[in-house]
């Protein structure tokens, strides 16, 4: 059997055991369903209650993708102005590093405060939480340059521009879309944890709110349900992402050469 394949069956197989000892056990042991539902209950609910939690699952993946396409433009340009120069570089780094180590839930109440739109405040947070991971990777990638051919490019006398777009850019690649999926997580947990701070209802309610709501009405099955699409909805997006650094890599670099 291919590599390839048991990287799908093996997870699979074991998410099937789980969920199997899950069912049996809140059968068998009759766990009420505020306490701990059962995955058929909440699959029952996911089905039941689609025509609210798709609404708020579309609130909440539109907030995800504007806050990632923001972080990897944010971060790209920083990364870039900051490779010009080791001056630039310590300026602007420590900046990055504040934003990093600031908790997203002592700044989303001002952020919510400041901005009255509850969409961009909320992509605002979200753009934080996965900015760092791309400037730092991007940072690295862009002076993991080999000194053999950046001194062989300055002998050419190739400009700073064809520097950085034939030498820079693809030597750096490798660690952009490795931070591209660290951060595109990020971005979804920095969604769900701004809407939760923000607590906006109505038409603009993401799955933090509905799992809020959830939890006051003691609906246990449906704050699974939400749980669940949110656990979905990182899983696709790393899986996208992953398939794009396939795309991008493979035929050229070490990272991604087929083993025999």
């Amino acid at each position: 059997m291919s590599s390839r394949a048991l990287n799908w069956l093996l997870p699979t197989a074991l998410a099937v055991l789980l969920l199997g000892l899950w069912q049996a056990w809140t059968t068998l042991a009759a766990v009420p369903s505020y306490l701990v539902p059962s995955p058929w209950l909440i699959a029952q609910t996911l089905v039941q209650d689609w025509d609210l939690l798709s609404a708020a699952w579309v609130v909440t993946v539109q907030i995800t993708v504007m806050a990632f396409v923001c972080a990897v433009i944010l971060g790209s340009l920083l990364a870039f102005i900051m490779v010009q120069s080791r001056w630039l570089e310590a300026a602007l780094l420590p900046y990055a590093i504040l934003l990093q180590v600031t908790p997203i839930v002592a700044i989303a109440p001002l952020v919510i405060i400041w901005v009255k739109d509850p969409t961009q405040a909320l992509v605002i947070c979200a753009t934080v939480v996965a900015l760092f991971p791309i400037v730092s990777n991007t940072t690295v990638g862009l002076r993991s340059v080999h000194p053999g051919l950046q001194d062989y490019f300055r002998l050419q006398g190739a400009s700073r521009w064809q520097t950085l777009w034939r030498l820079r850019l693809p030597s750096a690649l490798p660690f952009m879309l490795a931070g591209w999926r660290i951060s595109g997580g990020l971005a979804l947990i920095g969604a769900v944890v701004a809407e939760f701070v923000a607590g906006t209802g109505g038409t603009q309610a993401g799955l933090a709110y509905q799992i809020l709501q959830a939890g006051y009405q003691l609906n246990i099955p449906r704050l699974f349900a939400a749980l669940t699409l949110i656990t979905a909805t990182g899983l696709i997006v790393y899986l996208v992402l992953s398939a794009l650094t396939r795309w991008s890599l493979s035929g050229w670099h070490e990272s991604e050469r087929r083993e025999p």
